[in-house]
C-alpha cells in the first residue's frame, strides 16, 4: 500500500510540475494581449516609410496622373491632323490665285491651247469632239471668270482688247456647246438653216456669264467695249459670229503683243473670201457683206473713218465703211471705189454654223 501512494504522489507532483511549465511556456509564446498587437500592428504600418508608395490611395493616384499626362498627347495628336490643314489651303488657294493672277501671256497660251485642239485652218469647230470634252472649254471660260480686276487694269489697252475678243468668242463656243445640237421648230427653219444659232433664244442679250467677277452677255460685251472704250472696228472682223458667212474663226488666240498685225491678218482674209467684198463693174455694183451694214456694225466705222472727202454719192456710213476697206484691198480696186460709179448692195447671210463636217 505504501507503494502506491508513493507512485501517486509521484505522479501528482508531476503533474503540478508539467501544469506549471505549460502556464509559463504560455506566457512566452504569447505575451502581450491583443489590443497590443493592434496598437503595434498601427504603429508598424504608419511608421514605416516603405509601405506608403503600396497604399493603394496612392497607386489610384499614380493611376489618375497617368491619364492626365496621357491627355495632353491625345490632344497633340487631334492637333497634329490640323497641322497640313493650312497646308492644304495653301495648295489649294494657289490654283484659283494662280488663274485670278495669270499674265496676258499666260491666258493667251491657254486660249490658243484649246483652240488650236478644236478649231481647224478654216475656221470650223469640232462641235462633236467637243460636246464630249466640255471639261477643256470650262477650263477656259473659268480663266475669264477669275482674273483680277486690278491686274487687268494695268494691262495695255492690246492686252485689254485681245482679253475681250477672246473672252467673247469663248463664251459664244461655250453657249453653242450647252445647246447642241441646236434644236428648233418648223416656223423657225422658215427662216434660217437648222443648225443655225439664230435658233438659240436670246444668244446675245439673254445668256449670261461671268467675267472679271462681273455678269456679262455678248451684246454688253460688243457695246462696252468694242463700240466705245476701244473704237476699233477691226474687232468686227475678229470676233466670232458662228456662222459662214461671218469671219473665220482663227486656230489661234487673239494676243497683245502681235494684236494689231492679227486684226490686219483678219481683215484681209475675210475680205479676201466671197461671203465679205466683190466688185461687179459690168453691172456697176459693190457688194458687202451684211455685218458692215449701218444697222449692224457699219456705224462702229464712222467715229475712226468717217469722210467728206471721198464717195460722196453714199451715205455716212457706207463711206466710213469704204474708206476703211480702202487699206486693205488691192490699189486698183480702191482706184474703183474711190472714183468708179456704182451702187452698193449687202449680200445675203449664211447662219448655217461653222461646225466642221457640218457643211
Amino acid at each position: 500500500m505504501s507503494r502506491h501512494i508513493i507512485l501517486i504522489t509521484a505522479l501528482t507532483g508531476l503533474f503540478l510540475l508539467g501544469f506549471g511549465c505549460e502556464q509559463a511556456s504560455n506566457d512566452v509564446i504569447a505575451p502581450p494581449p491583443p489590443p497590443e498587437i493592434k496598437e503595434t500592428a498601427q504603429e508598424t504600418v504608419t511608421a514605416e516609410p516603405p509601405e506608403k508608395p503600396a497604399e493603394p490611395v496612392k497607386v489610384e493616384q499614380l493611376q489618375q496622373v497617368e491619364p492626365n499626362i496621357a491627355e495632353p498627347n491625345t490632344q497633340q495628336v487631334t492637333v497634329t491632323p490640323e497641322i497640313p490643314k493650312p497646308a492644304e489651303n495653301n495648295l489649294s488657294q494657289p490654283q484659283p490665285q494662280q488663274q485670278a493672277g495669270l499674265t496676258p501671256d499666260q491666258l493667251c497660251r491657254k486660249c490658243t491651247d484649246f483652240l488650236g485642239k478644236y478649231v481647224d485652218k478654216n475656221g470650223l469647230v469640232d462641235y462633236k469632239i467637243l460636246l464630249r470634252r466640255k471639261l477643256d472649254l470650262l477650263e477656259v471660260t473659268d480663266a475669264f471668270k477669275n482674273v483680277d480686276r486690278k491686274d487687268y487694269n494695268s494691262w495695255p489697252q492690246e492686252d485689254k482688247m485681245a482679253f475681250w475678243i477672246n473672252a467673247y468668242n469663248l463664251h459664244l463656243t461655250k453657249i453653242i456647246l450647252e445647246n447642241y445640237p441646236i434644236k428648233t421648230t418648223r416656223i423657225l427653219l422658215l427662216f434660217w438653216p437648222p443648225n443655225s444659232i439664230r435658233h438659240i433664244k436670246g444668244i446675245w442679250d439673254q445668256n449670261k456669264f461671268i467675267v472679271m467677277g462681273e455678269e456679262f452677255n455678248l451684246q454688253e460685251i460688243e457695246n462696252r467695249f468694242f463700240r466705245k472704250e476701244f473704237d476699233d472696228p477691226r474687232v468686227f472682223f475678229a470676233i466670232y459670229y458662228a456662222s459662214l458667212s461671218g469671219p473665220p474663226l482663227r486656230n489661234e488666240a487673239y494676243c497683245g503683243p502681235n494684236l494689231s498685225k492679227q486684226l490686219d491678218e483678219q481683215v484681209k482674209t475675210f475680205l479676201a473670201g466671197t461671203q465679205a467684198f466683190k466688185t461687179d463693174r459690168q453691172s456697176q455694183k459693190v457688194y458687202l457683206s451684211s455685218i458692215l451694214t449701218p444697222g449692224w456694225q457699219g456705224r462702229s466705222f464712222v467715229g475712226k473713218y468717217g469722210t467728206d472727202l471721198k464717195f460722196k454719192s453714199q451715205t455716212t456710213e457706207v463711206r466710213a465703211v469704204l474708206n476703211f476697206l480702202t487699206n486693205y484691198i488691192s490699189q486698183d480696186q480702191v482706184n474703183y471705189l474711190e472714183t468708179g460709179t456704182y451702187t452698193v448692195e449687202y449680200m445675203g447671210y449664211d447662219w448655217t454654223l461653222n461646225e466642221y463636217g457640218g457643211q
